[in-house]
């Protein structure tokens, strides 16, 4: 069973949420044309972070949510990756690219941590 009962409790959840809520703000910057491209790309990946997490949370088993925290982790990966597609078109500078990348990092050990205990839960 799901040893955590709110996940609005989790830290990584919470940083996952203000993560998203900054780079909602990162992409308002981005060119017009990138509206249905990589702003929405990019979007759409950050919130798949909170909402995996908060789903594989309700799911009620660890098996489930591990899965769920797996995909969480991938929708990490895949925003990073986006991010740094928009580095590198200088949609953003380097200071915000870092920003954002230090938040990607912390929030992924977190992730990666929360998988290790739960799946050490499991066995």
């Amino acid at each position: 069973m799901n040893p955590v009962h709110n996940y609005r409790d989790l830290i990584v959840w919470q940083k996952s949420m203000d993560q998203c809520v900054a780079v909602y703000t990162t992409t308002r910057r981005f060119p017009k044309d990138e509206l249905f491209g990589l702003t929405q790309q990019l979007r759409r990946a950050l919130v798949s972070v909170p909402s995996n997490i908060a789903e594989g949370n309700g799911r009620g088993t660890t098996t489930d949510y591990l899965r769920f925290l797996g995909y969480a982790r991938g929708s990490l990966f895949e925003a990073q990756t986006q991010l740094e597609i928009a580095r590198r078109l200088d949609y953003l500078d380097n200071n915000t690219a870092e920003e954002h990348a230090s938040l990607f990092n912390e929030i992924e050990r977190m992730l990666n941590s929360m998988i290790a205990k739960l799946e050490a839960f499991i066995v």
